[in-house]
């Protein structure tokens, strides 16, 4: 998922203050006045989440999401057919209660609960309608959907690595595309009653059960759809079947959500008690810090000029968390126009990141530096460092000389895409550029933009004239594996945004992903990560750091920061707010 970011995030590259609508610790009031106070606010005021983000939501389309801002929202509007713990991150029963795989590990079927429906909710009155149960054909209609290429879906190319016939569907050219081809019998999925899903595979994956909780395998509700077209996921037409409903999402301003309070217990993934999700869009950092220190906010990044202060002022100590999301932030190179096409000017602008230097001038020791891509607690990651050429700038300047710009001269300027708030890291590398390949940092134009604006225009289906050269960006896990790194993120079977064309390395990927040997996988994935970043490494990306942050949570406001949305989306069912604590700090 990319981060920003989460966990798109994705990022992933997703600002702190996005972990927004999550946290609280108890607070109590004292004799009679709390009594009075909780038994007022229960009746007029609902218990409710007041969080900030500095980025849109692109979309609330599950086949479609493909960033931490959309993906944590879709997490709580669609239930899927399996779900990832809060606390453990290992792989729970949502809407599948049960599931079997056929010997050969090619078929899994899924058994599915009868108990849920499809409900449509309405801002004006408040009021939601059931519509109809979640039945097995809204999977196979789902995934389907996501399969074709019409939808052009970065995590349909995903599912079309290990869905059999989803490849089919996804690569078909849009021109030739039909709807009987897309919803008939091409893609592995069925259903051959209203509770049971059959989902086939090309393979043998044996990671196709953590990615059973994604996103892009969740049902969908085809008769609005089909209705409303791209305006089914507006507030008001959305048909969901999660905890929560829309409410309102007005771009620039602000997202509301509220609970589905007709779900059955167990499905909430917590005791949480939160009833309302404001998220507040404010772009800059500061600007949230003071609101959260004036309780306007329940939680805010920590601005980086207030940090120290912060870690040192007892006032923070129960508010302050640590938070590690194994996000891995990079500098993404086009491989479609110059001078980035050349792997030894890509080598070059990667080996002159002194990576450690970076953690701690531009990001105050929070985070940890990477040289590959694969962070150390997924399956298959290779010790961090000892795959990867790192910081070099002899080796650097020899290849930029190499690509035929020795010492710079004639190297082309070059656009780089930074999101909101990541000038400072084009600034950093610009100075690099500067002290070890003599290059003019004038050379490097910087534009920053808003999250999502970043990934329309770094798409791969963006024109290569309308691309930049280079960006920022950061990928966080959608399951715990190394394929979900090298696999769903550079390999040339899938969406990638460098535009790399294939090469040996991408039969490497494969073969890792249908080996079954658990060791024999392990040294492929140390071998991929050698021929990615090595010394003779095609270096698609610049791996930079593993994010490493703090954020502030409002004593009243409570749940499992540290482990939730470690993958996937955040649970808002998991987390509380004390509302008299929170009514009162506030003089209510």
């Amino acid at each position: 998922m990319f981060k920003n970011s989460v966990r798109v995030l994705p990022v992933l590259v997703i600002a702190f203050a996005l972990v927004v609508s999550l946290v609280p610790v108890n607070f109590a009031l004292a004799g009679d006045a709390e009594i009075t106070f909780t038994a007022n606010y229960r009746q007029d005021v609902p218990v409710q989440v007041d969080g900030s983000n500095s980025s849109e939501i692109s979309t609330l389309d599950p086949q479609l999401a493909e960033d931490s801002v959309s993906i944590t929202p879709v997490e709580n509007l669609f239930l899927g057919l399996t779900d990832v713990d809060t606390i453990t991150g290992g792989v729970n029963p949502e809407l599948a209660t049960s599931w079997e795989v056929s010997e050969d590990g090619t078929v899994w079927t899924f058994n599915l609960r009868t108990d849920v429906n499809w409900m449509r909710y309405d801002p004006a009155t408040g009021e939601a309608e059931a519509l109809r149960p979640v039945v097995a054909g809204d999977f196979v209609y789902g995934i389907q959907r996501g399969c074709d290429s019409r939808l052009g879906s970065y995590y349909g190319s995903i599912a079309a690595t290990v869905v059999a016939g989803c490849d089919v569907t996804f690569n078909t050219p849009v021109e030739e595309m039909t709807d009987e081809l897309a919803f008939g019998d091409t893609v592995g999925v069925s259903a051959p009653d209203d509770q049971t899903v059959v989902v086939e595979l090309q393979f043998a994956a044996g990671y196709f059960f953590s990615m059973s909780a994604m996103w892009m395998l969740r049902p969908a509700y085809r008769e609005g759809i089909e209705e409303y077209g791209d305006e089914f996921f507006t507030p008001g037409n959305i048909v969901t079947n999660g905890p929560f409903f829309v409410e309102e999402n007005v771009r620039g301003v602000r997202r509301v959500f509220v609970r589905n309070e007709n779900l059955p217990a167990d499905l909430y993934s917590g005791d949480g008690n939160i009833e309302r999700i404001v998220t507040t869009v404010i772009e800059d950092g500061g600007t949230t810090f003071a609101l959260y220190q004036d309780n306007q906010l329940d939680s805010s990044g920590v601005p980086s000029a207030e940090l120290q202060n912060i870690l040192a002022d007892p006032e923070y100590a129960d508010q302050l968390h640590a938070i590690y999301d194994n996000a891995v932030f990079y500098f993404g190179f086009a491989f479609d126009k110059p001078p980035f096409d050349n792997v030894n000017a890509r080598r070059a602008f990667s080996a002159i990141i002194d990576r450690e230097a970076f953690v701690q001038q531009v990001r105050q020791g929070l985070g940890v530096p990477m040289i590959h891509f694969t962070p150390p607690s997924m399956f298959g990651a290779p010790p961090i460092n000892e795959v990867g050429i790192g910081f070099d700038p002899e080796y650097a300047a020899a290849q930029l000389a190499e690509a035929g710009y020795p010492n710079c001269e004639g190297f082309p300027n070059i656009d780089m895409i930074a999101y909101s708030g990541a000038g400072t890291w084009a600034e950093f590398w610009a100075a690099g550029a500067e002290q070890y390949l003599g290059c003019d940092p004038s050379l490097i134009n910087v534009e920053q933009l808003e999250f999502s604006v970043l990934l329309e225009v770094t798409s791969p289906e963006t024109p290569t004239q309308d691309r930049p050269n280079t960006w920022t960006l950061g990928w966080g896990p959608d399951y715990q594996d190394a394929n979900n790194w090298v696999g769903d993120v550079l390999s040339c079977h899938v969406d990638n945004r460098q535009n790399r064309p294939c090469d040996e390395v991408d039969e490497l990927i494969d073969q890792a992903a249908r080996e079954s040997d658990p060791d024999a996988r392990i040294e492929l994935y140390a071998e991929i990560e050698e021929a990615l970043f090595g010394a003779e490494g095609t270096f698609p990306i610049a791996p930079i750091f593993l994010r490493f942050g703090y954020v502030l949570y409002k004593p009243w406001y409570t749940g499992p920061f540290e482990t939730d949305a470690q993958v996937g989306g955040a649970h808002w069912g998991a987390y509380s707010i004390d509302m008299a604590a929170k009514l009162a700090a506030r003089g209510e």
